[in-house]
């Protein structure tokens, strides 16, 4: 089983990088693109590292993780939406590379670069706190509500790395019209947990309780 899970990894693994460099260096039109190389280590080299980590650990959350079907209509559509400002965003830092339209300096390149890497650690946090996470909105088999940790100080956590992760991207690579793309992620995202905060209330025990100990959904004291 674990041979087979591998497999199916490494095989998106494989095809992430190769879309994710094709959207980045083709509109580039060079592969002399250093801040691309950078986010395409900063982005995959650990990935892959914490993809055998839970081949090892925990293969069950890897398998889910890998699951990326989403049965309900509303949230294939983010999904989708997602997917079309992830291409938009990386091509357009290729052009903009390429016709210097809006290159940011590099001390944002730094700061995004560190942002990045923060923002991963915070994310590996947050598999690790909880078992039950899966790409798509679900209450699997004895599943049960996680309220320490992150889970302590907002309920969507996740979400609220993913947002710092996909808002470093743009300024990995320098470009300030990718940056304006990528701000369309806040808008899906929220949409995205209203209806699962709509679903686990009403499907998970315990988990309306939970909204009301944690208030907060994304930003501490804010939101």
């Amino acid at each position: 089983m674990k041979k087979t899970l591998f497999l199916q990894a490494v095989a998106k693994f494989l095809l992430g990088v190769l879309l994710v460099g094709t959207l980045i260096f083709w509109p580039a039109g060079t592969l002399r693109f250093a801040r691309g190389w950078l986010l395409m280590g900063i982005l995959f080299v650990p990935m892959f590292g914490a993809g055998l980590v839970m081949l090892a650990k925990n293969p069950a959350l890897l398998q889910s993780r890998l699951n990326a079907k989403e049965k309900a209509r509303e949230q294939s559509m983010v999904v989708k939406l997602s997917g079309l400002m992830f291409i938009a965003g990386f091509v357009c830092a290729g052009l903009d590379y390429r016709n210097g339209w809006s290159q940011l300096p590099t001390a944002v390149c730094i700061i995004g670069t560190v942002l990045f890497l923060l923002a991963y650690l915070a994310y590996a946090e947050v598999l690790r706190e909880n078992a039950y996470l899966s790409r798509t909105i679900e209450v699997q088999e004895n599943q049960r509500v996680v309220d320490t940790g992150m889970y302590g100080v907002v309920r969507h956590p996740m979400y609220a790395v993913t947002v710092v992760l996909f808002l470093s991207m743009p300024l990995v690579l320098g470009s300030l019209i990718s940056f304006l793309i990528f701000l369309m992620y806040i808008p899906i995202i929220v949409k995205r947990l209203l209806h699962e905060e709509k679903f686990l209330a009403k499907e998970l025990t315990g988990y309306a309780e939970y909204m009301k100990k944690v208030k907060y959904r994304l930003i501490p004291f804010i939101w």
